[in-house]
Order: structure tokens, then C-alpha cells, then sequence
């Protein structure tokens, strides 16, 4: 693993950025930004990760990190920007709102979010997988998804017709059967496929 943080120089602070929720048809797109203080054991890419290991490592990121931040765009952001778009706003989001400003950040995938801010500025790098190579993009996707869980059970709360505590907004059979019957609900993106052709008839 290249160290990244001689790279930046010892008295930078590199922040990790990751996503969750580009994919699905519901719910918002969530961005996380995590500066660790110290190795910590167990950092994976999220996806890679049990729900219960993913939730016992948010706690410990929470607890260990020097900074951590999460943020995200909401639907009717992701309809009015495009996906993409909407995605690169919760990583600004998310980098902003660490009590730590980084110097640099680590981005997982193969684009960078605009850092250039109002009063500042910081480097980054986009690094294809550094979900599972990185510990920091490790920790903030394992922070971004766990929040975005826990915001599609809250959704299912409102919207117990469609099942997102279990697809948690992904196009899986059962979700896409939902759809058919009930019609899309505020939550649903309606600018992705299939609910482009359903505007009419949002529940």
C-alpha cells in the first residue's frame, strides 16, 4: 500500500470520501469523510462486511477517528442534478462538515468531487477499489452505509408498502412488484428507469 500520508506530507490530515446508495431506485444517496487518528483493526470495503461487523465498526469509527462527517442528497436532489451530480454534492458535504479540515482527500472511484471551496482549497485523488485498499475510504464507506440504512428503516416507517428496511431502495423483484401495485412514493427517483414512465402516479 502506498503511504499516503508521506505522500501528502506529516502534517497533513487525509480525509477518506465513499458513497452509498448510487444504485437504487428510492432514497437519498449518502457520503461520509472520516480522518482515522490510528489504525483500526477490521476496516473493509462495507459491502464485504455483515450488517452487524459494519455496525460495530461505525461505533468504533465514531469513537476513534479524528474526524468524521456524514451528509447527504436527497431525492428530489438526485431528480433535479442527475445521480452523478448529486453524489459528488454529499461528498462536498460530507468534507465540509468535518471539524478537521484535510488537506487531502481519497476518494473511492474514478472521479473527484469539486475542492475548491469558498475559502479553501485541498488535493485529492480518486482511487478505483480504495474501498478495500484504503482503511480511511474503508471507514467512510462503512459509516455511509450504515446511515443510509438506518435512513431506509426510517423510510419504511412512512412507506411500509415498499419494504425498504430489507431492499433498503434497491431494484430487487420484490421492491420493483411493490412498485407495479402501489405506484412509486415521494422517496422513489424518478428520473432513473423504471419510474421515469410512472410520474403520474406517485402515491
Amino acid at each position: 500500500m502506498i503511504d499516503r500520508q508521506q505522500e501528502v506530507g506529516n502534517h497533513g490530515f487525509i480525509a477518506g470520501v465513499d458513497e452509498a446508495g448510487r444504485g437504487p431506485l428510492a432514497g437519498p444517496v449518502v457520503a461520509a469523510a472520516v480522518i482515522l487518528d490510528a489504525p483500526l483493526d477490521g476496516l473493509a470495503d462495507s459491502k464485504k462486511l455483515t450488517e452487524k461487523r459494519r455496525d460495530e465498526l461505525a461505533v468504533t469509527i465514531r469513537k476513534r477517528s479524528l474526524a468524521w462527517a456524514v451528509a447527504w442528497a436527497d431525492v428530489a436532489e438526485i431528480d433535479h442534478l442527475n445521480i452523478l451530480n448529486a453524489t459528488m454534492l454529499s461528498m462536498r458535504r460530507a468534507i465540509l462538515g468535518l471539524r478537521v479540515r484535510p488537506n487531502h482527500v481519497l476518494v473511492d472511484g474514478n472521479r473527484l468531487p469539486g475542492l475548491e471551496f469558498h475559502s479553501f482549497s485541498v488535493g485529492g485523488d480518486a482511487i478505483i477499489k480504495g474501498d478495500d485498499t484504503e482503511p480511511a475510504i474503508s471507514a467512510a464507506s462503512i459509516l455511509a452505509k450504515t446511515v443510509r440504512d438506518g435512513m431506509m428503516r426510517e423510510l419504511h416507517t412512512l412507506f411500509p408498502a415498499y419494504g425498504f428496511d430489507g431492499h433498503k431502495g434497491y431494484g430487487t423483484a420484490a421492491h420493483r412488484a411493490c412498485i407495479e401495485s402501489s405506484g412509486p412514493c415521494p422517496q422513489h427517483r424518478m428520473s432513473f428507469a423504471p419510474m421515469s414512465s410512472m410520474r403520474n402516479h406517485v402515491a
